[in-house]
């Protein structure tokens, strides 16, 4: 049964959601979505014998945040003190997969994986393609001209759909959960807050990924977030690099079934942690 919870930071404030018993794998969402966008993994985890924590970043879904600097890092670890987790099991999705990156150099000692799903690297530009780098840019100019709607439109063929795909490849309930919860964050006035980099950047620290990463980028992708995970395998020393061809960015709400399945055999050699 979910338990959410409410965690003040300075500057801020975090829903949390806690769910199941044994060791903890820890959540962190995209940045066009909110920890609803785990919803059909989340419980095939507990099922495999993992609780499983998430949370809305800063900003998003029902967290709020003032307009002061912030750690993502120091979010993240908040989010696990507040559950009284000393190790995790992470996992993340796009910008929320560079975060856990950035954690897991920062913190070495927190954490005992990393599943990283169509993500990012800080400090590397993979490159994209002219039509995708034109898609990518009309989607910020829409929201720099206050047009929400175009841009969550945008964003649902980029990061849902896949580069070049027709609408009718995911599951219409997919795309539209994915609208909504970009839509709302585009509102005028939001509040995110100002994020802090990790210095040196990730990409000149992979070697220090002292733990096991597990990296699975969608075939359907975006070139850059494919030439990241490669990036990512080249410069770590411990990764198991999937691509699926049939999978855009969202990758655990597209396959939360397949994602379940390979996260459980990846951490099952594990010891286990708490």
């Amino acid at each position: 049964m979910t338990q959410t919870s409410w965690l003040d930071v300075p500057g801020g404030r975090l829903a949390v959601d806690d769910e199941g018993a044994g060791p903890p794998i820890v959540l962190v969402h995209s940045a066009i979505v909110n920890r609803r966008s785990w919803d059909a993994l989340t419980p095939l985890l507990v099922a495999g014998g993992y609780r499983v924590v998430r949370y809305d970043m800063r900003g998003c879904g029902e967290s709020t945040a003032e307009a002061v600097e912030f750690s993502p890092r120091a979010d993240l670890l908040a989010v696990m003190d507040s559950r009284r987790i000393n190790n995790a099991a992470v996992v993340g999705n796009s910008w929320g997969a560079m975060n856990a990156l950035d954690a897991v150099i920062e913190t070495p000692g927190r954490f005992v994986a990393l599943a990283w799903l169509g993500g990012g690297v800080g400090g590397f530009e993979g490159g994209n393609t002219p039509e995708e780098q034109a898609l990518l840019d009309a989607e910020g100019k829409a929201e720099e001209d206050g047009d929400p709607d175009l841009a969550a439109d945008l964003d649902v063929r980029i990061w849902v759909d896949g580069m070049g795909q027709p609408t009718s490849r995911v599951p219409a309930s997919i795309r539209d959960a994915v609208r909504a919860m970009d839509r709302e964050l585009l509102e005028p006035g939001r509040e995110f807050g100002m994020h802090t980099r990790l210095e040196p950047r990730a990409n000149d620290r992979l070697a220090e990924v002292a733990v096991p990463v597990l990296a699975i980028a969608g075939g359907l992708d975006t070139s850059g977030t494919r030439a990241a995970a490669r990036r990512l395998a080249d410069g770590a020393p411990n990764v198991r690099l999937e691509e699926w061809p049939d999978v855009a960015h969202m990758i655990a709400m597209e396959a939360p079934g397949r994602v379940a399945k390979v996260l459980v055999e990846f951490l099952a050699p594990l010891p286990r942690w708490s």
